[in-house]
């Protein structure tokens, strides 16, 4: 399964100020914990940080279920903490035919 690209949640469901100020290796590490967030369990939190940056966060699927074209979805709750700053959000991703994720919210 292809994961969801590194950053995108963090853009759908926290917005685009905090996304503008990751580096490379806060995507890297977003991005991995992203790809272990599709299939975790529901309510387990995989969390992520970056010792070189201070930046850390956490992704949790809170909801899964099929949307009205019958596609696999799953709810995140996602926080992030960028200088100090902390911030929480929600979105909806669905598994698209190709294994790849595509943000809903």
């Amino acid at each position: 399964m292809v994961a969801i690209a590194a950053g995108t949640l963090i853009g759908a469901m926290i917005g685009s100020e905090v996304g503008k100020s990751l580096d490379k290796a806060d995507r890297a590490a977003i991005d991995r914990a992203e790809r272990r967030a599709t299939t975790a369990p529901m309510n387990e939190t995989i969390s992520w940080n970056n010792p070189d940056s201070g930046n850390r966060g956490s992704i949790t699927p809170v909801r899964e279920g099929q949307d009205v074209k019958g596609r696999y979805c799953r709810e995140f709750r996602q926080t992030i903490e960028v200088n100090g700053k902390l911030e929480e959000g929600y979105g909806t991703a669905c598994r698209q035919a190709d294994g790849t994720w595509q943000i809903m919210t």
